[in-house]
């Protein structure tokens, strides 16, 4: 929102006729003047200074407002834009001014201002409801959302650094310091939502799901056991991908796992992908969502060629279905899962 040219024009003609009024009303004064009683002249010329004195306080009153204006539109259009960081805006973030008197000068900045905070509580309305979104979508795969909002170090992107009220400015208008606060809760969460693996870690159609999370007849021993993950059946060889950014913890031969790589994704957050027949990643390096990090294979404890996925929180394993990002990819997998040979594995439960 900008002060367009014919609402400028209605602010400087309003300015102009207060400005002649009041030197009319100056000159007309000061032309009575003549043959007239020095009481009633002194009298003028306090109307004339106080006449002068009310147009220079609207003036300063004006400018105060089009400065307010001014720089609630620049926090709200960098806001909008997404280009500055919290720091940033939080110096941003216009200051609170006492109420004015509604003047000729001042009316047409008024107009804008309640403009201005009819969008400001839109953005805030509009940002809260997809922070309640985003949460709830967390909350349906098991993950709180708190998680994201502690001090705890991330894997990627860099330290932690909270924003509070501390580091606004005393004087921040409450309604912008409130809509600045919740768009730093959006953003934080939107910044660290990438670590949450909800990619498809096989891209090939010639996929099987053989086996889900949970109890199950282990396929060496014969009795019941605990899955710790899921397991994806397709030809030796076949691409597996990171499902979200991470570091890589391990990339090694690991137990039953057999050859194993494992992802930290900051937060608690881990993924595991277990019987790989190679690994082409390395401990500490960096991957991205959708890299290639190894190829299926038949390794550790494994009755043939297939990729045993698993996700983590707090080193507690959980089922990794809800994470994955389409319904209609695990059904299909599902469907296909009598196509072909089971394969089946993972690490010991014992």
């Amino acid at each position: 929102m900008r002060l367009c040219t014919r609402r400028q024009l209605s602010i400087l003609s309003a300015a102009v006729i207060l400005l002649a009024w009041a030197a009319i009303a100056t000159v007309q004064a000061f032309t009575a003047t003549v043959a007239t009683p020095a009481a009633d002249v002194a009298q003028m010329e306090r109307k004339v200074a106080k006449m002068q004195a009310e147009y220079a306080a609207m003036k300063r009153d004006a400018l105060a407002q089009a400065a307010r204006i001014e720089q609630r539109q620049a926090f709200l259009s960098a806001l909008v834009e997404g280009k500055a960081d919290a720091k940033t805006l939080a110096a941003m973030v216009p200051g609170d001014l006492p109420e004015t008197a509604v003047t000729p000068l001042t009316a047409p900045y008024a107009r804008v201002a309640m403009q201005q905070d009819a969008l400001a509580d839109k953005a805030l309305a509009a940002t809260e409801d997809r922070y309640r979104n985003t949460t709830a979508a967390l909350r349906r795969l098991g993950v709180d959302a708190r998680r994201f909002h502690g001090s705890r170090g991330l894997a990627m992107g860099g330290p932690y650094e909270p924003v509070t009220k501390a580091n606004l400015s005393d004087d921040a208008d409450p309604q912008y310091r409130a809509l600045f606060l919740s768009w730093k809760k959006m953003d934080q969460i939107q910044r660290e939502v990438i670590s949450v693996p909800s990619a498809r870690p096989l891209a090939d159609k010639h996929i099987s799901f053989t086996s889900g999370y949970g109890v199950r007849s282990d396929p060496f021993r014969g009795g019941a056991a605990m899955h710790a993950g899921i397991d994806l059946a397709g030809p030796i060889g076949t691409p597996i991908y990171a499902t979200a950014d991470g570091l890589v913890g391990r990339a090694q031969w690991a137990s039953g796992y057999g050859n194993l790589v494992e992802l930290n994704h900051g937060k608690g957050i881990q993924t595991r992908y277990g019987h790989l027949s190679q690994i082409l990643v390395k401990a500490g390096q960096r991957v991205k969502r959708g890299d290639l990090i190894a190829k299926m294979g038949s390794t550790g404890r494994s009755t043939g060629s297939h990729l045993h996925y698993e996700v983590r929180l707090d080193g507690r394993a959980v089922n990794p279905i809800p994470f994955l990002q389409s319904s209609d990819y695990l059904l299909a997998m599902q469907n296909r899962g009598g196509d072909r040979q089971v394969a089946l594995g993972g690490p010991d439960a014992n």
